[in-house]
């Protein structure tokens, strides 16, 4: 059976959820602190990221948010693991990111990787233009396929919701040039919507963080790395969504976004 690392560290709090979401795929799952990867845990508990096919960094406040978001985890990663991450990214694996998932791989130059791996980030996710954090739902809408919405039709509108207070994208004063190389490259998976698809255009709380061309998630060229700020892992089932009791929906909209993780994976 296919497996999935879940990478925590002291301060993620959404690792149970994204490992039901797995295992409700038919993915198996695990909870794999960091140190276990780094080997500086007794030999028993050490694992090896490379009998995993992704590895996946779950939302939470790892190190409580200090420096910035995913700063300390990212740095952490860098002193002792980036090689394996490296070598597993390019084996084509895959590498996800939710939410503070989604600021580590920026910290890490992951994302977006328009010249591989770089060593400093190019990209950030910062304070929501209203200075707020925002928990609620939004819809997001899917532009580019990659590894992981394969089995999500392009144009289609999803309703996952967002927990967050630094989830703006930004180029900082490179937003207009490597906007375009992220639109050129076809990396921009996810943008927030409206409800029928119609774009953001930034308004609140449509956009609910003031984020860059609405930008809701990326991928690397290759689209085996992908971090996104909204959590899919919080909407598997139809009770998780906003109007389930009017209209009584089976399935949630994150339900998708792992199947296509599942199928790929099991394919290759």
């Amino acid at each position: 059976m296919p497996k999935a690392c879940i990478l925590i560290m002291e301060g993620t709090n959404c690792e149970e959820e994204t490992k039901t979401a797995f295992e409700e795929v038919g993915i198996e799952a695990e909870l794999v602190h960091l140190k276990q990867l780094t080997g500086d845990v007794p030999k028993k508990k050490k694992r090896n990221l490379f009998d995993y096919q992704i590895m996946m960094l779950p939302g939470g406040w790892s190190a409580g948010d200090y420096i910035r978001a995913g700063a300390i985890f990212a740095a952490r990663i860098k002193s002792k693991l980036m090689r394996d991450i490296e070598e597993f990214v390019a084996n084509g694996y895959l590498v996800g990111g939710i939410c503070n998932g989604f600021q580590i791989l920026l910290e890490l130059g992951l994302l977006p990787g328009f010249e591989g791996i770089s060593e400093e980030p190019i990209a950030a996710l910062t304070t929501n233009l209203n200075a707020r954090f925002q928990c609620r739902p939004v819809y997001v809408k899917h532009i580019n396929k990659c590894a992981f919405t394969e089995k999500i039709d392009k144009g289609e509108v999803l309703q996952i919701p967002v927990a967050h207070a630094e989830g703006r994208f930004t180029f900082g004063e490179n937003d207009e040039k490597f906007l375009e190389r992220l639109i050129d490259n076809k990396q921009i998976v996810f943008r927030y919507c409206h409800s029928d698809g119609k774009e953001a255009e930034g308004e609140f709380p449509w956009n609910p963080n003031g984020s860059l061309y609405d930008i809701a998630g990326i991928s690397n060229p290759e689209g085996n790395v992908l971090g996104m700020m909204p959590h899919p892992e919080r909407v598997m089932e139809g009770i998780n969504k906003a109007e389930w009791t009017r209209n009584k929906i089976d399935e949630g909209d994150g339900r998708v976004f792992f199947e296509s993780i599942a199928e790929y994976i099991k394919r290759r």
